[in-house]
């Protein structure tokens, strides 16, 4: 798990160095190749009916920053150009655990919570489980250490 990560991590910063002054809020994850945020999700999903991510369409797709973001239907794409803060995830999509830890590593759109009305995602089901014993203090921490990316990122664990 270590040696993905830090493949993950080395593709983040290249990403990041080519993304110069758009970076200042953070670098939004995308996987290893391509644009698409949420790994294809739709963001608004998160915060409508049961809270089940669907499966976004790059026939609704948004760019929004250095990313793409794809929806299930027109109205949750204009939901989300209408207020991108409040719908994009948390740490531009990168695990709120290890965001707390002070490092970037990918986030699955999978192993998600919406805390206060907001998008937080984990790397897999083991680290949600290590998040979910302290969420408040791994997002406060988090919170403090996101400003700093990517300047000073620190990649791996």
């Amino acid at each position: 798990m270590k040696h993905m990560m830090t493949a993950l991590a080395l593709s983040l910063s290249a990403t990041s160095l080519a993304m110069g002054s758009a970076a200042l809020a953070g670098p939004v994850y995308t996987g290893l190749q391509g644009d698409v945020a949420v790994g294809g999700y739709d963001a608004v999903s998160y915060f409508t009916g049961d809270g089940t991510p669907a499966k976004g369409s790059a026939e609704f797709a948004v760019r929004h920053g250095n990313a793409v973001y794809h929806f299930a239907n027109a109205e949750n794409a204009a939901k989300f150009q209408a207020d991108p803060a409040h719908y994009a995830p948390q740490y531009g999509g990168h695990c709120a655990w290890a965001m707390a830890r002070g490092y970037l590593a990918p986030g699955d759109p999978l192993q998600s919570r919406v805390v206060d009305g907001k998008l937080y995602l984990n790397f897999n089901a083991e680290v949600k489980a290590k998040w979910l014993q302290d969420i408040p203090g791994f997002i406060a921490r988090g919170d403090k250490n996101w400003p700093g990316f990517p300047d000073d990122a620190k990649f791996g664990g």
